[in-house]
């Protein structure tokens, strides 16, 4: 009755610091800070206008005040967080080791762009005050940014709490929609590929993940066979139950195996045209 809790999404690429970027700061600005925070230019923090007794004038300072959040939140979930996630799982699997990295390889641009644009965005709400297409077009120029060299290992820190949360959600309901879901299946694909712990080239990738033991274990037995993994319903739900889906997630993750991930993402693209 007498206090407010507004919502709110903030939006602003960080990648984690590392010793380049201290050295940086001690060369230009002369100061030691044993731990800079690096960030990407763009911002954009969304905040429910509800106050229980007055509040700053955020907008001022380029808050964006608005009376429902969540529209805003599941189009950065399921277009940024979720691209993300895709490029973090394939793109490491391939061997690239920053998100940069993998966008100036046209293949993986263009997967990206596919997924936004044909089969996530036509399922979002609309949003009010945001040019949609404007909104992908920004992504694709974030992600490319060859200066804050967003490291794909800390996109995939904790794949089991990120999957279920942003890559499942818009797949299923694309799924149900009967909609293009191609490359969220192959998304999926690669993190199920990528939990095996060693990419294209057999270099190891460490798995950072609070269920990393059991879920390895899952990958490695299951190889090409993706029921394994299903079974664990706490993550993945009730995917295992459509027969049709886990035929095609299985054809998915048996062409990472057999051609690797690349060329994988290139049949892909040419399947569903330019």
């Amino acid at each position: 009755r007498h206090v407010a809790f507004p919502n709110r999404m903030v939006d602003r690429i960080t990648p984690q610091t590392t010793a380049a970027e201290r050295e940086l700061v001690a060369r230009e600005f002369g100061i030691a800070d044993r731990w800079p925070v690096v960030t990407e230019p763009f911002r954009q923090w969304v905040v429910e206008d509800v106050f229980s007794d007055g509040r700053p004038a955020f907008e001022s300072v380029g808050v964006q005040m608005v009376a429902d959040v969540i529209p805003y939140e599941l189009m950065k979930m399921r277009l940024l967080n979720a691209s993300h996630v895709a490029l973090g799982f394939l793109g490491s699997v391939a061997g690239y080791r920053t998100v940069d990295e993998a966008m100036a390889d046209e293949v993986f641009r263009r997967f990206v762009e596919r997924q936004m644009y044909d089969e996530v965005a036509p399922l979002l709400p609309a949003v009010p005050g945001v040019d949609l297409d404007g909104y992908q077009r920004t992504l694709l120029e974030r992600f490319s940014n060859p200066k804050i060299r967003d490291q794909l290992a800390r996109i995939c820190l904790e794949g089991s709490a990120k999957v279920p949360k942003f890559l499942i959600p818009p797949l299923r309901d694309a799924l149900d929609a009967g909609r293009p879901h191609g490359c969220l299946t192959l998304a999926l694909a690669g993190w199920l590929r990528y939990l095996t712990g060693v990419d294209d080239q057999g270099e190891e990738i460490v798995l950072q993940d609070a269920h990393a033991s059991e879920l390895q274990t899952l990958a490695i037995a299951g190889r090409d066979d993706p029921r394994p993994l299903l079974g664990v319903r706490d993550l993945f739900g009730d995917l295992a139950d459509r027969a049709d889906f886990v035929l095609e997630l299985q054809g998915a993750l048996g062409e990472l195996y057999s051609q690797g991930t690349r060329a994988t993402l290139v049949r892909s693209l040419q399947d569903v045209g330019p």
